[in-house]
């Protein structure tokens, strides 16, 4: 009875001490010793499959490490961010506060992405941007504890005015959806087309989501450029690339654009697309042992095909592994983390690249043409572009 009543004694102890905080070291170690993960990705809605594909990509990363970053063991805390920018910061929140995640990572939507921004800069937490392209992450508001893997919104259209003057298309028409995403586009277009010679004859809109084009094109038909320009994704790429196709512009004006015109819509776009020239830093044809190797795993783990979105994920999880890898898994040793993690190149199947001094990539742009429903590489339209990174001053 004694020793069952000391048992007792002490497990009621060791109860009351973690109800009131006070947990003995080897229970606090036991506790912490998991790193905590947080997801806050769209899970439903139109992106929803591009939070499964960054999800999945980031876990195979982890994968390839026996699960474990820096030998530590990893638990995974996931919210659908419903791609919701007026829920963005409440989610981020939860993640901070309630499920006290080490790294947060997250996410697609730019109107999410600066809730998100907002809880990352409160509270110091590392985040991890796999998608969203807004610039003032990595501009005016970048953060020690922030970085991307994705791209910028300009960087694409960084890479579009050269290849365009080198195929004589000295005059052209941009057009786009009058939102953020388009105006950060247009602005990468309009520097690297200048630069290289070209003329802007004029500048188009429409409000976001329109789908409407028909007078827009019957304008383009009256301007005679030499090229469009433009930037457009989605269900709402595939519905110009169609419109314009049956305009009869195809045939006559070439059309390039911010590689998120083709991307995930060469079935529903069909032969309107074949021609389309297109610049981004990845394409599902990259024909190179790396990227072969990883649609290869990626499609025995998955059963699925994977997307730019995929590799997003997958140089996310890379990132975090070279960073946790390099503090031995001692997260709260943010500073050699986070230069761990800025002196990183990663081996990417897009190419290998590095982080920018303001935690954006610099990598190569790849000229694409489309043929038979595929995103074919013809060339590199710049080497290591880089953001501009405009106004940011790292605390």
């Amino acid at each position: 009875m004694t020793t069952r009543r000391l048992v007792i004694t002490r497990s009621a102890a060791v109860i009351g001490a973690a109800s009131t905080g006070l947990l003995l070291p080897e229970l606090a170690r036991a506790q912490s010793d998991k790193v905590r993960v947080g997801f806050m990705l769209p899970y439903t809605g139109t992106f929803a499959q591009l939070g499964v594909a960054i999800e999945n990509g980031f876990r195979m990363a982890l994968n390839e490490q026996g699960g474990k970053l820096g030998g530590r063991e990893v638990e995974f805390f996931k919210v659908d961010d419903e791609s919701n920018p007026a829920k963005g910061i409440e989610n981020a929140t939860r993640l901070v506060q309630r499920d006290k995640v080490d790294v947060l990572v997250g996410t697609v939507h730019s109107g999410v992405q600066m809730g998100i921004h907002k809880v990352a800069r409160d509270t110091g937490v590392l985040n991890l941007i796999p998608n969203a392209g807004v610039h003032v992450a990595t501009r005016q508001q970048c953060s020690p504890n922030v970085f991307r893997t994705s791209f910028s919104n300009s960087q694409p259209t960084l890479a579009l005015g050269k290849p365009m003057m080198e195929r004589g298309h000295k005059k052209a028409v941009w057009i786009t959806w009058n939102y953020a995403a388009g105006d950060e586009a247009f602005e990468g277009f309009e520097k690297s087309y200048t630069e290289a010679g070209g003329t802007i004859i004029k500048k188009l809109g429409l409000p976001f989501p329109n789908v409407e084009f028909q007078a827009l094109l019957t304008e383009i038909a009256s301007l005679k450029p030499d090229a469009v320009a433009c930037f457009f994704a989605g269900g709402g790429a595939a519905k110009f690339l169609r419109d314009y196709h049956a305009a009869g512009l195809s045939k006559s004006i070439q059309l390039y654009g911010s590689g998120f015109l083709t991307e995930g819509v060469l079935e529903a776009a069909g032969e309107a697309a074949n021609g389309v020239l297109t610049t981004m830093h990845y394409s599902d044809s990259l024909d190179t042992p790396r990227n072969k190797q990883f649609r290869l795993e990626y499609a025995k783990t998955f059963k699925l095909q994977p997307d730019v979105y995929a590799v997003q994920g997958y140089d996310t999880g890379l990132l975090l592994v070279k960073g946790a890898n390099a503090v031995k898994g001692d997260l709260s040793n943010k500073k050699a983390l986070y230069a761990a993690m800025e002196g990183a190149e990663i081996d990417s199947p897009r190419g290998k690249w590095t982080m920018s001094k303001a935690h954006n990539p610099i990598q190569d742009m790849y000229l694409r043409r489309v043929e038979n429903k595929e995103n074919k590489v013809i060339g590199i339209a710049a080497k290591a572009v880089a953001d501009p990174a405009t106004g940011c001053r790292m605390g």
